[in-house]
């Protein structure tokens, strides 16, 4: 796993997202319409791709696409 691979995971998630959009400094909640069904779409996506769980606290916590990054990178088993 990279962020790279990250990065075009979540823009394929997200229809809105043109791809190369996305960098690891970009704030997610700037790039596209942030609510909390794209929230559960992240989370899910997260899960299947990654089996790892984040939350809405996590999000919350997180400003940037390297900092959703870091969180699942630390709990990857």
């Amino acid at each position: 796993m990279n962020i790279d691979d990250f990065i075009t995971r979540i823009e394929e998630e997200f229809d809105d997202l043109t791809p190369g959009t996305l960098k690891p400094e970009s704030v997610f909640r700037e790039v596209f319409e942030w609510n909390s069904i794209n929230a559960l779409i992240l989370i899910a996506m997260v899960k299947t791709e990654y089996d790892v769980a984040i939350n809405a606290e996590d999000i919350a916590n997180s400003k940037t696409v390297a900092d959703i990054y870091r969180i699942i990178e630390e709990r990857v088993s």
